[in-house]
């Protein structure tokens, strides 16, 4: 007999098998050496009041074992005869939409810019030695694409179509802990998600795909208003294309707009990452001067205010984590935050950002909002003396706009640069950042500190531009077969959505090859 629960337990009950199995017997009235397994379905930490709760749905296996592994299975044929379609990018949206060919019998021919994702790393790590950033392998651009080094959290508010729980089950599937099925915040960690990245093109391949790396499009073939391939590395590769390229492929932009193919600019989000001692949020957000003790993970924090007609608000938050150097080129210093899977660094850091919407620049040329970004990054490489040492100030000198003259250890490799912050970013940006800190001071005691450094600039929120595709059909609204796709299409905002995106252009592309 299996029997599903919602409970409601301290922390150390929800961290011990052997405390929670007696705390079900009891509540419950049923013999606890019947309890053969208890399976997690839900996992959420309830720290609204002084008392913390965790709130868990379980499933109560009495005198019986599970039948069933934790996660579902996919079955993915060999595919080594069938139609092929071209998958440009190995990011998230990219590897998923591969995947999901697979699944409806096509075999994908995946094209991608940077190196394979343990190649990749030695890439990064030459970044905080010698100031430099690899143009085609950095922590944009490579296999598994942003999101592989930078944190790999897998929670999302997007309402598409398409199963959040199917990309959830096809992480496990390929090695990801069965946590992210129960988990309200679901994370894998920078640490473990290469692996998991890499097992997904193992797939691929034995399915008869192919994948290459150091292959960087460089045009799609198109006759009449039909895509018939493109062009990668010199080479050929013909069939319909899904193009994942991601947010930050700012020559592919450039590639659609010289090519007449409809592109507009879109809305983004620009601020900086701000990091505080990790310590110090676990107090604050667990109401506790000794922070999370034995049983709690590292605290997080979500913000959210408006500020003179636009949003302000903390993105992607890393508990315990780093600030990474996400540049994609020369004269460009922008950052970003990672987490390993236990989440046990010093500091915790966030993106707190502006909206920043496609009219508040002038003119009406697609590629405005990504020229701003460019000049923002160009501008905080500037201040960083030219290299990756980002300028940074002490959160509670902004906003009273005072320059720091001296700075907080940070996780930040490459190093700080202490520089007014205040003075030259774009007012739009710096003012409603001053206003949003204080109204973020208001609601959280002790979140308004210098004990916090501000480091600039974050501007890879999102993609600046969307490339115009059909509603139903995914597809290009001018030129049949391509099938703009995830993050890098405007149509996706982080792992999951980027995952569930690319799936659904592998249907409709699957269907567009029928007809």
């Amino acid at each position: 007999m299996t029997q599903e629960y919602q409970i409601r337990v301290q922390p150390h009950i929800a961290a011990n098998e052997r405390a929670l199995r007696s705390y079900l017997a009891e509540e419950y009235g049923f013999d606890v050496r019947t309890l053969t397994a208890i399976r997690i379905l839900r996992r959420s930490i309830d720290a609204r009041q002084r008392t913390i709760y965790v709130n868990l749905k379980v499933r109560c296996y009495i005198n019986e074992q599970p039948q069933d592994d934790e996660y579902v299975h996919t079955e993915y044929p060999d595919v080594s005869d069938k139609p092929q379609v071209i998958v440009v990018g190995a990011g998230p949206g990219g590897l998923f939409a591969a995947l999901r060919l697979i699944e409806l019998g096509l075999r994908p021919i995946v094209l991608e810019r940077g190196k394979d994702v343990h190649e990749r790393k030695k890439d990064l790590a030459q970044i905080a030695k010698t100031q430099q950033v690899d143009g085609e392998s950095n922590y944009c651009f490579g296999e598994g694409g942003a999101g592989a080094y930078s944190d790999g959290k897998l929670y999302t508010r997007s309402k598409k179509r398409g199963s959040i729980e199917k990309i959830l089950n096809v992480f496990c599937q390929h090695g990801a802990s069965t946590n992210i099925l129960a988990d309200a915040h679901p994370h894998i960690g920078t640490d473990k998600l290469p692996r998991v990245i890499e097992a997904m093109r193992n797939t691929i391949l034995k399915s008869g795909g192919e994948v290459h790396f150091q292959t960087k499009m460089t045009q799609l073939m198109i006759k009449g208003d039909c895509v018939t391939g493109c062009i990668a590395a010199d080479k050929e590769y013909l069939g319909p294309v899904i193009l994942a390229t991601g947010h930050s492929a700012r020559d592919v932009y450039r590639y659609l707009a010289d090519a007449k193919i409809d592109i507009e600019a879109k809305g983004i989000a620009i601020g900086v990452r701000l990091e505080h001692p990790s310590e110090l949020i676990d107090q604050i957000q667990y109401h506790s001067r000794q922070g999370r003790g034995k049983y709690l993970p590292a605290a997080e924090y979500s913000f959210v205010t408006q500020v003179d007609g636009r949003g302000v608000y903390s993105f992607c938050m890393c508990p315990g984590g780093f600030v990474i150097p996400a540049a994609t080129g020369p004269e460009q210093l922008v950052v970003n935050g990672m987490s390993p899977s236990n989440r046990g660094g010093q500091w915790s850091n966030s993106g707190i950002v502006v909206e920043t919407r496609a009219e508040d620049l002038e003119g009406n040329d697609p590629l405005r909002m990504m020229c701003y970004q460019e000049q923002i990054e160009r501008d905080c490489w500037q201040q960083g003396n030219r290299k990756q040492t980002a300028p940074a100030q002490r959160m509670a000198d902004f906003v009273n706009g005072r320059l720091s003259y001296d700075l907080p250890r940070s996780s930040y490799a490459p190093g700080l640069i202490s520089s007014p912050l205040h003075f030259w970013m774009p007012k739009p940006i710096s003012h409603r950042l001053q206003e949003g800190f204080k109204a973020f001071g208001r609601q959280c005691h002790g979140f308004l500190t210098n004990e916090a450094t501000m480091i600039g600039v974050e501007t890879r929120t999102s993609s600046p531009v969307r490339i115009l595709r059909n509603t139903e059909t995914l597809m290009h609204i001018r030129i049949q077969g391509l099938f703009p796709c995830g993050e890098g299409a405007g149509y996706a905002g982080g792992i999951v959505s980027a995952g569930v995106d690319g799936e659904r252009c592998a249907e409709m592309c699957a269907t567009w090859l029928n007809r």
